[in-house]
């Protein structure tokens, strides 16, 4: 249905001009109406995927226009010849901003583009030898008869808009696509699996300007004077984010659905309403209205409606073939010395102001095994896991995988080593699809691997086969928010298995997994065990541990008290103690 309506929707688009050539003002509106759906479609990579409001994206425009005005004044050649020039320039200038202001996020990423475009806007103003200054530049007259009027302009800008959507969708099917949603969801989870947080931020943010940058171009052409005010206008930016709000951020149609609407509603506003000062009340009750009644926006309104006027049947996990040996293909890390030191960790220590959570500690996990770490509540054990993956910073010592120093590596760094880890408390992408979740994890930093197919293609293939393993594989489609906290665990596993690792680390792997369920998670975990991936365990369901793990590390108060086989820990008198909570001596 959705592809019939953007077909019909298109076609008539396309025979508008044809149907009625000879009225200039309505393709005049319809051609900005374009333009402010290939900027908002642009800035939607960025600030709707990535989730980096950005209110200085009419920048890229700006920068766009003057290019193209200054390189087609000294060369002497049409503006539209050197229109893609607009688009590199803006992909240069967003890659150097973008690797500075993308360390930052919220008030302050959106207060830092917009100074980005008000300093734009003043450079361009005082480098008179270049720009013109304030007095602007002025462009040939379009080459073409005066009997086509906008046409050609119309048609121009509608192309462009055809192809920014189609880049925006092929985007967000591949793995980039997933880990920019990932890192909109959650940063520290997006990190942990091994998605370069760093390179996707900058590279989407060059991505969003390239086609806004070529825009202007030919904008630049359209109007055939450009100046400081105009082309860096803060109202610009402004108007890019409310049609993105309106229509629905992080959708793929929505901002051009909302470009649509506000464009219109300007319009009218400017016609009917006495000009630039309506225009601005509008934007503003616009805005308004837009996050009281409309915070996710109207495609994403419509959809709920639609959902909840068709119900779809409830699923639940497939108990008879979940977890079953044959259902997927584990990858198998390469053959290692048994018992040979996989992870160790020496001396190290974290503190929270006056709370010492992890003191001094030590620990060593060989390749191979499958060793428990266990302990009461508040005895440091998931904040050790925090220091091994990457999410907190170690204050003294330091760890070691396969004899390479980690603890100063980036989380993805580690993810790519072979790293992988689940949560206490689940932290799957609610907003994304079941398959989208286990789809995320990238293995490696090589771009074939990041641009490869989400929903299409080996990898697609491989996470359905996962998602077949904990038996959810008839879920894939659904939002990963709508399963039980249970479900969410076996996604998770799923999800880290697609990262290929070498290490995993379990925190609770069956803390809310139905009882049921828990004999034949614990066959799969022997399963993966057996084909060379080694694991880290916290459980508080001992009798699990007992069955499955050798060895068991007992922690309390920050530091490991015992280690040894299950058989020796369940009876040793200082263990004892320190789950009766007994002072240790």
């Amino acid at each position: 249905m959705r592809r019939v309506v953007v077909a019909v929707c298109l076609a008539g688009l396309l025979l508008y001009p044809v149907v009625n050539p000879w009225q200039p003002y309505p393709q005049a509106v319809l051609l900005l109406a374009f333009l402010l759906a290939i900027q908002a479609s642009g800035w939607n990579i960025i600030s709707g995927y990535a989730g980096y409001i950005s209110l200085g994206h009419s920048m890229f425009l700006g920068l766009g226009s003057y290019t193209v005005g200054i390189l087609a004044t000294r060369w002497g050649v049409n503006p539209l010849l050197v229109a893609p020039l607009g688009g590199v320039t803006a992909v240069v200038i967003a890659l150097l901003i973008g690797s500075v202001v993308l360390r930052t996020r919220g008030h302050v990423f959106v207060i830092i583009t917009i100074a980005m475009l008000l300093a734009a806007q003043v450079l361009v103003t005082n480098a008179g030898s270049l720009t013109q200054g304030s007095d602007g530049i002025t462009l040939e007259l379009p080459f073409w008869s005066r009997d086509y009027q906008n046409i050609p302009f119309y048609y121009l800008f509608l192309g462009l808009l055809v192809v920014t959507v189609a880049f925006s969708g092929w985007l967000r099917r591949t793995k980039f696509g997933t880990g920019l949603v990932a890192i909109r969801e959650d940063e520290g989870k997006a990190a942990s699996i091994g998605v370069n947080t760093t390179r996707s931020k900058v590279t989407a943010y060059a991505a969003s300007a390239f086609f806004i940058g070529v825009a202007g171009g030919v904008y630049a052409y359209y109007l055939t004077f450009i100046n400081p005010a105009g082309s860096f206008a803060i109202l610009g930016s402004v108007t890019i984010v409310l049609a993105a709000l309106a229509g629905g951020r992080g959708t793929l149609y929505g901002p051009v659905v909302g470009a649509f609407l506000v464009q219109l509603l300007s319009e009218a506003a400017t016609v009917y309403g006495g000009g630039t000062q309506a225009r601005v009340l509008m934007f503003g009750l616009a805005l308004v209205i837009v996050v009281l009644f409309l915070p996710r926006g109207i495609l994403p309104t419509v959809q709920d409606w639609w959902r909840r006027r068709h119900p779809v049947a409830v699923q639940y996990t497939d108990q008879e073939g979940a977890l079953s040996r044959a259902a997927a293909t584990i990858v198998e890390p390469v053959r290692r010395e048994p018992g040979k030191p996989l992870l160790e960790v020496r001396g190290v220590s974290k503190r929270f102001g006056g709370l010492t959570a992890v003191d001094n500690a030590d620990l060593t996990v060989r390749e191979g095994s499958i060793t428990a770490l266990i302990g009461p509540n508040g005895s440091g054990k998931t904040t050790l896991f925090n220091l091994i993956s990457g999410g907190l910073t170690a204050d003294s010592g330091e760890i070691r995988f396969d004899g390479q120093r980690i603890d100063t590596l980036p989380p993805w760094t580690r993810g790519h080593l072979g790293l992988g880890r689940t949560y206490q408390v689940t932290r799957l992408f609610k907003n994304m699809t079941v398959q989208e979740n286990v789809v995320a994890p990238l293995p490696d930093a090589r771009w074939r691997t990041m641009l490869s197919g989400a929903v299409k293609g080996h990898e697609a293939e491989r996470a359905r086969e996962l998602l077949d393993l904990v038996g959810l594989g008839r879920m894939a489609h659904q939002p990963a928010g709508a399963l039980s906290y249970g479900q969410q665990k076996l996604v998770e596993l799923a999800q880290v298995l697609m990262l290929e690792p070498r290490l995993i680390l379990l925190d609770e792997p069956a803390g809310g997994v139905n009882p049921s369920l828990l004999d034949r998670l614990t066959e799969v975990i022997r399963e993966v065990n057996a084909r060379g991936v080694t694991f880290l365990v916290v459980e508080h369901n001992i009798p699990l541990v007992l069955d499955l793990c050798d060895p068991v590390i007992v922690f309390s108060r920050g530091a490991a008290l015992a280690e040894g086989p299950p058989e020796i820990i369940r009876q040793d008198p200082l263990v004892l103690d320190a789950y009766l909570g007994e002072a240790v001596v």
